[in-house]
């Protein structure tokens, strides 16, 4: 079994790659994953998402070791094992980032990847719904949409937050990211546009494109440091395949790095505590791991408005009824229809919090809903100091690795985080909210103090599922640094890596729009095609930022 490429998971940035190596037909390409089909209305339908996420079929099932600073506690951490990857299992909130995130990677050491040379690639991959404007795309393979945000509470919201003082933003994704407005999602004619079916399909069409499922990765084998095979297992088989010209490892940030330290390239202490024969000393391989936190600031609602009247069999019976015959009605929208970025404090050039609305009162895993009928803020510091770890335990890829996120190891984490908390409360505490607003349902309106926030915060802060970093991507003489600027893994040849693992630092908002561009201008860098021209695009700073919270 001989493929020109091979690309290690289907993913949000697997499939991307699977589709754009494959355009050229010359190519054969062969796409290995894990995981199986993503037929059926539990990952189709948006408003369906809490199902796949914690569904063993769609999920990984890993969880965090106990994290110290969350009163020990395990957080899960779950990661797509279906074609499509996490893009089959996540929320579709589509966010690009803030145009400064990319130029900070730029800045410590991604040469290539400031805003002015992503932007292309951001409108390249993107069919956009919302906006022809010169700063969103209108002829790639994903589409991107709005939710109708029919419920009063979206604009009873917003309201409030420009009582607050806050601004309005027509495109978070365009020109302005700060302020509030409604949300983009990757949803299409009522289903959930995943990268299974924007990419993977179609490419699947063209016939140079093969996709092996329930493929679990063991290792890649080198030749004088030249990558040339993938062994995987596929029912009780070990069977090996053979690159011609490149293995591309998109498995995602939690997994990619555990394929490379089994294959020998990592941390040496690491490697030899897990039985693995070292081939080069990386140790920045599983290290630098990041992530967005966030709590649920809950409030009851004094209308019977809410999704929460839909949480009974004979209502979710009927919305899944419309859904199948006409992909309309609630089930066609992810819910979370409106957004918003903010800064902290002043002193502070771009937003570092970022909120979500739900006009619902309920945690992630869709059975924990409030007893009281309400609707929620999820809201969490974007750019945390804290960094964790994934290292492999062992040379067997079915035992999953040891993941530690050291969430609020930094203690400028809990001075953003608090102030999270604080900001919610001044917005629902606005005029614009009145008719709706009851009591506070969590964190409960006694809870005032540093110290109580504090206290809450690590009772009930929950990952918003958006880890990266695990092999950064930075300057050579950084020891830390996994890969080059064209994604290449150093020391090595025919080896790289496009997905999230390599993002030097998190973006803001959630992170599957950033890993598909990511894979999209890999892309480029492996076919040797050149890169798209620079924008000359300018996104919004606060002209005001050093002097001015808001």
């Amino acid at each position: 079994m001989q493929f020109d490429y091979i690309i290690i998971g289907s993913g949000s940035a697997g499939s991307t790659l699977a589709y754009r190596l494959g355009e050229n037909k010359k190519y054969s390409i062969l796409v290995l994953e894990y995981g199986g089909s993503d037929a059926g209305p539990l990952i189709q339908m948006p408003a369906a998402l809490s199902y796949p996420m914690n569904m063993k079929n769609y999920d990984w099932g890993y969880y965090t070791e106990p994290e110290d600073m969350l009163d020990g506690r395990s957080l899960a951490c779950p990661r797509g094992k279906v074609i499509g990857g996490s893009s089959s299992i996540n929320g579709m909130i589509y966010v690009r980032g803030h145009s400064s995130d990319f130029d900070n990677w730029a800045e410590i050491g991604a040469s290539g990847w400031s805003y002015a040379d992503v932007l292309p690639y951001f409108k390249r991959m993107e069919n956009s719904q919302i906006s022809s404007s010169e700063w969103r795309g209108n002829d790639g393979p994903l589409n991107v949409t709005r939710g109708p945000r029919n419920n009063p509470l979206h604009v009873a919201f917003v309201n409030a937050t420009s009582q607050a003082g806050y601004a309005q933003t027509e495109d978070y994704n365009g020109y302005r990211q700060e302020g509030f407005g409604a949300a983009d999602m990757t949803v299409w004619k009522g289903r959930r546009w995943s990268t299974a079916n924007a990419y993977l399909r179609p490419a699947l069409k063209r016939g140079n494109v093969k996709l092996v499922k329930g493929a679990l990765v063991d290792k890649i084998l080198f030749h004088d440091n030249k990558a040339i095979a993938v062994i995987y297992h596929k029912l009780g088989q070990k069977i090996t395949v053979s690159a011609n010209a490149e293995i591309i490892l998109a498995a995602g940030s939690i997994n990619s790095p555990q394929i490379l330290q089994r294959s020998g390239i990592g941390k040496t202490k690491i490697l030899k505590s897990a039985g693995i024969k070292p081939l080069i000393d990386l140790p920045g391989v599983g290290a630098n791991l990041q992530d967005h936190l966030e709590v649920y600031f809950q409030q009851e609602c004094l209308q019977q408005i809410t999704l929460n009247r839909y949480l009974n069999p004979v209502s979710k019976a009927l919305i899944g009824a419309q859904w199948l015959l006409f992909k309309s009605g609630i089930g066609a929208s992810n819910q979370f229809e409106t957004l918003g970025f903010i800064r902290s404090q002043a002193g502070i050039p771009y937003p570092d919090i970022q909120f979500h609305f739900l006009p619902a009162a309920i945690r992630y895993d869709g059975k924990t809903a409030s007893a009281k009928n309400g609707f929620q803020l999820h809201v969490g510091p974007m750019r945390s100091l804290s960094r964790g770890y994934v290292n492999i335990i062992s040379s067997d890829p079915k035992i999953a690795p040891k993941i530690k996120f050291n969430y609020m190891s930094h203690p400028e984490d809990w001075v953003i985080f608090r102030n999270c908390i604080k900001l919610s409360r001044e917005i629902l505490n606005m005029p614009a909210m009145a008719p709706f607003k009851g009591t506070e349902i969590a964190p409960g309106e006694k809870c005032t103090s540093d110290a109580e926030i504090d206290n809450f915060i690590r009772q009930n802060a929950e990952s918003a599922y958006h880890p990266c970093g695990t092999m950064r991507m930075g300057n050579k003489k950084d020891p830390m640094t996994v890969v080059d600027s064209e994604c290449k893994v150093r020391f090595v040849e025919r080896l790289r890596v496009a997905d999230s693992s390599i993002f030097p630092s998190i973006t803001n908002g959630n992170l599957n729009a950033p890993t598909i561009m990511v894979a999209e201008k890999a892309s480029d860098h492996i076919l040797g095609r050149g890169m798209l021209s620079p924008s000359n695009l300018k996104g919004f700073i606060h002209p005001e930022w050093q002097n001015s919270q808001r």
